[in-house]
């Protein structure tokens, strides 16, 4: 049981003034976020999707015909509703639709093979499922019609949503990757047919403790757990985010989103706070370096939301300041973000980058260094307003730790989710009694409230009874002038447990190897870090957002054959 009652906030002798830490909320829901939007910048731009633009007054009419268009499809109060969608402006109308209609929007990762679609849609009860018109996806999809419990199937005809000649263009040249709706089959309707249709009367009341969204996160175990995310959680996590940037300005800035809104970083601040913000939000369905360009050439973004290997990626591409000069701001998240990579891009850039953290079961931002105090590098920087944190004992998770020791950092405020989705079980081991998540993220504490992460507690390798962090490895191969990325795991062995792995990826170009590594880490690591495989890869395996992924990585170590 937790017994800590006594909470040290050593954050607030450094927090900036403005913002504050102390934080009060009113009651809304995401759909009274988006019509607050909708009245007080109507004829701005809200969305940018490749050059065609859509003002707040045109989204908001839009979500209203959605929602009734949901509701003629059968959607009530609580009913889930799966978005496997890639950014696109289909995905924020149906995403507010839903919500609008009294549902509960369940995304979908548009990458995942069919029997991970199959296995989330039966979890969540999804009736309803919204696709592009692309092949794969949509196939996958339909394959969910008399399996699972999805019985209606609304698909978004991409080029649709393309400007006149593009849309043309891709109609033609994008042909084979356009897939055929069936035809005499009632369960599909077109995007356009769900719209066509009056706007919402007598729209079902949803209140803030309502979920909005169940999010899905393989979590510490590795199985999908649906995180039951409340309008009240995501409206909290959003007025953070716009209290903590107080240089943001309403209704001017332009967001740059090539991060998956079915991702809950990119959804709260890339979407939500974005859309509360005023902003215009800058589209692009998956990250492809020359659209990217394109994009900051055309439209000048001012805020970019990013991944570290998404800032690696545009400085070994060769982004310089005359590309990025109009962006204000950039905030990392996601993963941790190595120092070397974060000085290397504002030299480039001369942005600030600021690294922030969250989980999904927070909504997800609980820290972030400020834009406008110190801007610690290697911390994920102060608690978010409104947000407590302690470090724990790793032994006994209700024993709370003074500064400066290392343990587990677990958070508190409004945006902690409800619980897991039907796992009860799961929901009592991740929340402690008195409201604190478990984050299993081991950090340390200063003296002045910043965090520095040191790892996963699934991701400590333990070499003969001592902890191995992968973070303090990947930031020393890091720091090797030819390493575009590196990831690090443990791998199986007979004389001390487990030792160290580290699976590195060159620049274009270098001559690297694995002596050569070996010799520029000798003075930077202690024998028990050092790798006992160091492996030359030409890509790392990735997440859909682009974070790298260390799952595949175990996976092939334990293998027979590894």
């Amino acid at each position: 049981m937790d017994t800590v009652a006594d909470v040290t906030r050593p954050w607030l002798r450094s927090y900036p003034v403005p913002p504050g830490w102390a934080l009060e909320l009113r009651a809304e829901t995401l759909p009274d976020v988006l019509a607050e939007s909708v009245r007080r910048f109507g004829d701005k731009p809200a969305l940018d999707f490749f050059g065609r633009r859509w003002t707040y007054a045109g989204l908001g009419a839009l979500v209203e015909r959605a929602a009734e268009g949901f509701r003629r499809l059968g959607v009530k109060p609580g009913d889930r509703v799966g978005l496997c969608l890639p950014n696109t402006p289909f995905f924020v109308v149906a995403y507010f639709g839903v919500m609008r209609a009294g549902g509960v929007v369940v995304n979908f990762n548009p990458l995942n093979v069919a029997e991970e679609l199959a296995a989330q849609a039966r979890d969540s009860g999804c009736t309803v499922m919204v696709a592009p018109d692309l092949d794969p996806i949509l196939p996958r999809v339909l394959g969910l019609l008399g399996t699972t419990p999805v019985r209606r199937v609304v698909a978004c005809r991409f080029a649709g949503a393309l400007p006149a000649v593009k849309g043309i263009a891709f109609r033609v040249l994008k042909r084979a990757s356009i897939a055929k709706l069936p035809r005499g089959d009632d369960r599909v309707i077109t995007f356009d047919a769900l719209v066509a249709g009056p706007p919402i009367a007598d729209a079902p009341v949803r209140g803030p403790e309502d979920v909005a969204v169940l999010q899905y996160t393989g979590g510490t175990t590795g199985l999908p757990k649906g995180v039951m995310l409340t309008h009240a959680n995501l409206c909290a996590n959003l007025r953070q985010v716009q209290r903590w940037f107080v240089s943001c300005r309403e209704g001017e800035e332009r967001m740059l989103a090539v991060l998956p809104f079915f991702h809950v970083f990119a959804m709260t601040l890339a979407m939500n706070a974005a859309l509360g913000w005023g902003a215009e939000i800058v589209m692009l369905p998956r990250y492809d370096h020359a659209s990217l360009m394109a994009a900051l050439k055309r439209k000048r973004p001012t805020v970019f939301a990013g991944v570290p290997t998404l800032f690696k990626a545009l400085l070994d591409k060769g982004a310089v300041r005359e590309d990025l000069s109009s962006i204000r701001g950039c905030i990392s998240g996601g993963a941790p973000l190595p120092v070397e990579v974060k000085r290397a891009f504002e030299a480039a850039s001369g942005c600030v980058v600021v690294e922030g953290y969250g989980l999904t079961e927070a909504s997800p931002v609980c820290f972030c260094n400020p834009l406008n105090a110190e801007n610690k590098a290697g911390t994920i920087g102060l608690p978010m307003p409104g947000v407590e944190a302690e470090i724990r004992s790793l032994d006994d998770p209700a024993v709370a730790l003074p500064v400066g020791e290392r343990g587990e950092l677990v958070v508190r405020g409004p945006n902690v989710m409800r619980g897991y989705w039907e796992r009860p079980e799961e929901t009592a081991k991740t929340i402690l009694s008195s409201g604190w998540l478990r984050t299993g993220d081991v950090g340390i504490m200063d003296s002045d409230g910043y965090v520095e992460l040191v790892d996963r507690i699934k991701d400590l390798i333990l070499c003969s009874g001592f902890n191995v962090y992968p973070r303090a490895i990947e930031e020393a191969v890091y720091r090797h002038p030819d390493v575009a990325a590196v990831t690090v795991v443990g791998m199986p062995d007979e004389y001390r447990g487990e030792s160290p792995a580290a699976f590195v990826q060159a620049k274009p170009g270098a001559t690297l190897t694995e002596d050569a590594l070996r010799e520029f880490l000798k003075d930077k690591l202690s024998p028990i870090e050092m790798p006992k495989l160091i492996a030359l890869r030409a890509e790392l395996p990735r997440t859909a957002v682009g974070k790298l992924s260390k799952k595949e990585l175990r996976q092939e170590l334990l293998r027979p054959s590894a």
